[in-house]
């Protein structure tokens, strides 16, 4: 069951920070979970709180939170890409805050049954709904070069094409359905890092990324809280990987009017500046502290960005 997994809330202090809770506020905990997040925003304020998760687990866990908080917390299923879509069903057409706790929840990982871990044997899906391709579907049908690209743009891995071809080979013998023998694959042709990271990291990372469209995912997710946000309102957004945390500091740059400059000597095409659409609260991202690494050692790669909603019209171009 949902409710024998446990998560902790990454950066959850300086997230309610960022977001800065007011009373009659409506706020948007995009990747609901377990509640975290949701439960810190209605603590803080006497504020409504949208929570969004396209797992249905994370949904039906939200249900006894809810009661808790009357009128106050809704949990919705989709994906918080289309935030601002299913609020606007809802009938809510603004908010003041919108969070994102990028990637996987400690409840996903930790139950072999969903197939996202690599220490625990179980089904290779890693769908964080229940609709779509699952990891098996991906690592028996793409071909050897489509693989490896998956495997190095999605999970920096060095050895990508040593990993698609080893894959391609066990599978012809057997479909590759279960965890750990996809653990194994890899494990057998990237050899142990310095650092004590299992080697089959980086091709379970690319894999959970590509069934999910995690990266596109947040590219819809930033263009939809730019949307969605009233003027003052604040974004947060944690990310746990170098690939999520770029994405973000990118979309906040250009919508900050921060993009750097261009080289004095590349042609330059004169264009309009579009009003930038968010004030940078801090240039530098949060990370967490000694106390939280000690307590969560999952937080060790958290970074936070965070952002405040200008009176400008959002970008019309997509994120």
């Amino acid at each position: 069951m949902a409710t024998a997994y446990q998560h902790v809330p990454v950066l959850l202090e300086e997230v309610v920070a960022a977001l800065a809770p007011r009373d009659g506020g409506v706020y948007v905990d995009g990747t609901f979970g377990r509640g975290g997040y949701a439960r810190a925003i209605l603590a803080a304020a006497d504020c409504t709180v949208w929570g969004i998760d396209r797992d249905p687990a994370a949904v039906a866990a939200g249900s006894a939170l809810a009661e808790e908080f009357p009128r106050r917390l809704n949990v919705i299923e989709g994906p918080f890409g289309r935030m601002d879509a299913l609020l606007r069903d809802a009938g809510v057409e603004g908010v003041d805050g919108v969070t994102l706790d990028l990637g996987v929840s400690s409840p996903q990982i930790d139950d072999p049954a969903r197939g996202f871990s690599f220490r625990a044997d179980g089904p290779l899906d890693m769908r964080m709904g229940n609709h779509g391709m699952t990891a098996a579907d991906a690592v028996n049908s793409l071909g050897e070069t489509e693989l490896a690209d998956v495997i190095y743009r999605l999970g920096e891995e060095r050895m990508s094409r040593r990993v698609a071809r080893a894959i391609v080979a066990a599978r012809a013998e057997e479909p590759i359905d279960r965890t750990a023998r996809l653990a194994e694959i890899v494990r057998r042709v990237v050899p142990k890092s310095r650092d004590g990271i299992d080697p089959a990291t980086r091709t379970f990372q690319a894999l959970r990324l590509y069934v999910n469209d995690e990266l596109g995912e947040l590219d819809r997710g930033l263009a939809a809280s730019e949307r969605l946000l009233r003027p003052g309102g604040r974004l947060a957004v944690v990310s746990f990987h170098s690939l999520e945390d770029r994405r973000v500091k990118e979309f906040l740059r250009r919508r900050s009017g921060n993009s750097p400059a261009p080289s004095r000597h590349a042609p330059v095409e004169r264009t309009a500046e579009a009003a930038p659409t968010f004030r940078l609260i801090s240039r530098k991202p949060v990370t967490p502290g000694d106390t939280e690494l000690v307590n969560n050692p999952r937080a060790r790669s958290a970074r936070l960005r965070a952002a405040e909603r200008t009176k400008a019209p959002a970008f019309e171009e997509a994120a």
